[in-house]
């Protein structure tokens, strides 16, 4: 199913991380987006600024040289950062896995 990243979450976000990272076969884990240990290296290795926005949202860029290249949004910092790496490198859509997308779209 194909589904735009500022979508994804929980397992499927996860998954998504996982193709980029591919340190894993197990569509359930690591959980990137959840789990500071998994999560936290991405984001300093990228150098991802996370910032918290309106309605209790955070956002994420990744900038290149002086301009924004990448922005994200999500309800945490780490779902933010995780769906703004996923945007830059695999870009605005991503084909997932269907049996990863039951109840995860929001």
């Amino acid at each position: 199913m194909k589904v735009k990243v500022s979508e994804l979450q929980g397992a499927a976000l996860d998954w998504a991380v996982n193709q980029i990272e591919e340190c894993c076969d197990d569509p359930h884990t690591p959980f990137f987006s959840t789990n500071w240990a998994q999560g936290g290296p991405i984001i300093e290795q990228e150098r991802i600024s996370v910032e918290p926005c309106f309605d209790w949202q955070w956002v994420a860029t990744l900038t290149e040289g002086p301009n924004i290249a990448f922005e994200e949004e999500g309800p945490t910092p780490l779902v933010a950062a995780m769906r703004c790496y996923v945007a830059s490198k695999m870009g605005e859509e991503v084909e997932v896995p269907d049996e990863l997308m039951k109840g995860e779209v929001k």
